[in-house]
C-alpha cells in the first residue's frame, strides 16, 4: 500500500512509519519543524517527507493517510487533510492505526510515567540478541536496533504505551486503543498536567490499561511507585524494583564505567549483570526487562547477561555526545520533573566530584505551566550551573505560559546559579570558554535545544580535546 503520514516528524508516527516500512509499505508524509534525532533517523530510513504541509505533497495514489498529533487537524488549517478528505482517503489517527495493525498479535505493553522508551527498547534488543525476531514500536530513536519501529515475524510485539491523549478531539490515551496481551508498569507519577490537571485524572488511564489485560496476561510492575501499587491492588502481579521487595531487585551494586549489580529473582536466585547505562533508574530498567524475559521463558541467564552488557539504551536518555573532549556532555530527556531529576541524579552519581553544568530547554507544555512553577523549587538541586533557553511560544495561548524571567526568579530563589540564553550563538562562545576543564554537561530538553544538543558538544571536543581519546 501506498500510505501517507502527516505529522510524520513526531517520535511515534515516524516509528509507526518504520513499522510499515519493514512490511514493504511504500511511506512518504511531511512535518513543519522536525528537528534532530527523529529528523536525522528520517533521513537515515530513507522515508522521503516534505518539510511543509502542502497539497503538492500529495502523491497522486494514496491508500491510506495517517495523522499524528503534531500535524494540524483541521481541515480548514491544513491543505493537505482537506485535500485527502476530498479525495474520499481514509484518515486515521496514528494511534487508531497502531492498534488495528497489532490487534491479533501477542502485544506487549510498555507504560508509565518515564522509562517507557528504555524499556521497551531494552525488551526488543533482549529478544533480538537471543535471535528471536519480536516486533517493536518505540517513540525514541535505540542506539541498537536498526529502526524504531520494526514489524517482526513472531508473535509477540513489543509496544510502548503511552498515556498522552490521541489528539484534542479524542481525549482518550493512545495506550486505550492497544490490545494488550501482557503488560510491563514502570512508574505512575503525575505527568501532562495540561491534559491531567489531576492525579485523580492521570491515573484513570492507567487502571483502564490495568482493566483490560487478559486473565491469562502476565502484569510485571515496578513496587517502587504508590500508585503503582494501589491502582494494581490485589491484581496478580510479578514485582520488580531496585530495592528488595517480593519480586525481582538489585543487590551488590557497584557503580562505576561499568556498573555492576546482581538481579535477585524470586526464588532467590542471582544473576549477575554489567552494563554502561547510567543512573540507578537504569538498573531498575533493566530489572524490569529480565522480569518480563524470564517469566515467560523467552531467554536463558546466560543470555541474559551478554544482552544487557552490550545494550547502549536509546538517544536522549544519557547518551554521550562529545568525542574527544575531557568535558563530557550527556543527552537527557527532561520533558517532566522525574526524567530531568533522574538524569542530574545519575550525572551526580557518576560524576561525583566534578562540577556540573545544565543546559536546559522548558520544552514541554508541563515545564511551561504556571501550575509547575513548584517543579523549579528543586529540580536544579545540585547543579553548580544552569543556563536556560526562553520557553517556546508554540502553544502559549492555551495555557498560562510562564516566561523566561518567571523561570530564573524561582530557580534564584531555590539558591541555584542560573543565567538565561538570550543569543544561543553568543552563549555557544562564551559558555564553554569559561569551562576550567573539570566539567560535566548535561543537555536536558525533550524538544531541539536551538541545535545546542550537536554544536556544544562540537564545541567542547574542540576545546578540550583528549589527544588519546579514541575517534
Amino acid at each position: 500500500m501506498n500510505i501517507y503520514f502527516l505529522g510524520i516528524g513526531g517520535a511515534g508516527v515516524s516509528a509507526l512509519a518504520s513499522v510499515l516500512q519493514s512490511q514493504g509499505h511504500q511511506v512518504t508524509g511531511s512535518d513543519e519543524g522536525v528537528f534532530p534525532p527523529v529528523s536525522t533517523y528520517l533521513d537515515q530510513a530513507g522515508i522521503v517527507y516534505a518539510k511543509r504541509f502542502d497539497v503538492a505533497n500529495l502523491p497522486e495514489q494514496i491508500d491510506v493517510a495517517v495523522v499524528g498529533t503534531t500535524a494540524k487537524m483541521d481541515p480548514a488549517t491544513n491543505p493537505e487533510l482537506a485535500e485527502l478528505q476530498a479525495r474520499g482517503v481514509p484518515c486515521y489517527n496514528f494511534a487508531t492505526y497502531l492498534g488495528q495493525f497489532t490487534q491479533d498479535r501477542e502485544n506487549l505493553i510498555v507504560a508509565g510515567s518515564f522509562g517507557k522508551s528504555s524499556l521497551t527498547a531494552l525488551v526488543a534488543f533482549l529478544l533480538r540478541h537471543a535471535g528471536q525476531d519480536p516486533g517493536w514500536f518505540i517513540g525514541a530513536i535505540p542506539l541498537d536496533l536498526p529502526k524504531t519501529g520494526h514489524a517482526g515475524t513472531d508473535s509477540l510485539f513489543i509496544m510502548e504505551g503511552d498515556e498522552y491523549i490521541v489528539s484534542l478531539q479524542d481525549r482518550r490515551s493512545k495506550f486505550e486503543l492497544y490490545s494488550p496481551a501482557h503488560i510491563l508498569i514502570s512508574s505512575i507519577v503525575h505527568d501532562h498536567i495540561n491534559m491531567f490537571p489531576t492525579m485523580e485524572s492521570y491515573e484513570a488511564p492507567f487502571a483502564k490499561l490495568f482493566a483490560a489485560l487478559p486473565p491469562e496476561g502476565l502484569l510485571i510492575a515496578c513496587h517502587t511507585y504508590e500508585p503503582v501499587r494501589r491502582l494494581i491492588g490485589d491484581r496478580p502481579a510479578i514485582w520488580y524494583g531496585l530495592k528488595p521487595n517480593p519480586g525481582y531487585f538489585a543487590s551488590n551494586i557497584e557503580i562505576g564505567e561499568v556498573t555492576r549489580f546482581d538481579l535477585v529473582c524470586p526464588d532467590g536466585t542471582s544473576i549477575s549483570l554489567e552494563t554502561e547505562l547510567l543512573g540507578l533508574h537504569n538498573i531498575e530498567n533493566i530489572i524490569g526487562g529480565s522480569a518480563f524475559v524470564l517469566e515467560r521463558g523467552l531467554m536463558s541467564p546466560a543470555q541474559i547477561q551478554a544482552a544487557v552488557r552490550a545494550f547502549r539504551g536509546v538517544a536522549r536518555r544519557l547518551d554521550k555526545k562529545t568525542r574527544t573532549s575531557t568535558v563530557p556532555a550527556y543527552e537527557g530527556f527532561g520533558s517532566s520533573y522525574e526524567k530531568a531529576r533522574s538524569a542530574i541524579d545519575a550525572i551526580r552519581l557518576h560524576f561525583p566530584n566534578r562540577p556540573l553544568v545544565v543546559v536546559f530547554e522548558p520544552h514541554t507544555f508541563s515545564w511551561r505551566n504556571q501550575d509547575a512553577l513548584s517543579w523549579y523549587d528543586h529540580v536544579f538541586e545540585g547543579c553548580d550551573q544552569v543556563h536556560i533557553l526562553p520557553p517556546p511560544k508554540i502553544g502559549a495561548t492555551s495555557q498560562t505560559q510562564l516566561s523566561l524571567p518567571d523561570i530564573l526568579s524561582r530557580v534564584h530563589a531555590a539558591g541555584v546559579s542560573a543565567q538565561g540564553i538570550d543569543d544561543t550563538q553568543t552563549f555557544l562562545q562564551q559558555m564553554p570558554a569559561n569551562l576550567t576543564g573539570d566539567e560535566v554537561v548535561l543537555l536536558l530538553s525533550s524538544g531541539p535545544l536551538d541545535g545546542l544538543a550537536e554544536s556544544l558538544p562540537a564545541r567542547l571536543d574542540a576545546l578540550f580535546t583528549d589527544r588519546t581519546a579514541p575517534l
